[in-house]
């Protein structure tokens, strides 16, 4: 390869690496669909919702900057119990 074919591939290289990281950021900000089994319904997972869940979170003395998603089932339980006694909560 000569030095013009390495500056290229390394540009590129670079460039997927950044799109890489902006997607995952960029895309923890888009809605979406969380199915609450205990309730049987549906939440929108949105701005409103992320602040429910740093309220329960810092209430509840739990980590409010780690991903609903990834908690274990028995804190998710919990998080939906708290959540459907507070505030209006959207069903989609």
């Amino acid at each position: 390869m000569n030095r013009k074919s390495r500056f290229f591939s390394s540009l590129f290289l670079a460039g997927a690496m950044a799109f890489s990281i902006l997607g995952t950021a960029c895309a923890e900000h888009h809605p979406y669909r969380v199915y609450d089994p205990y309730y049987s319904d549906y939440h929108v997972w949105n701005d409103e919702e992320v602040v429910y869940y740093h309220q329960w979170a810092r209430e509840n003395h739990r980590d409010e900057t780690r991903d609903f998603r990834k908690l274990r089932p028995e804190e998710q339980k919990e998080y939906w119990n708290w959540r459907h006694a507070h505030g209006d909560h959207d069903h989609h």
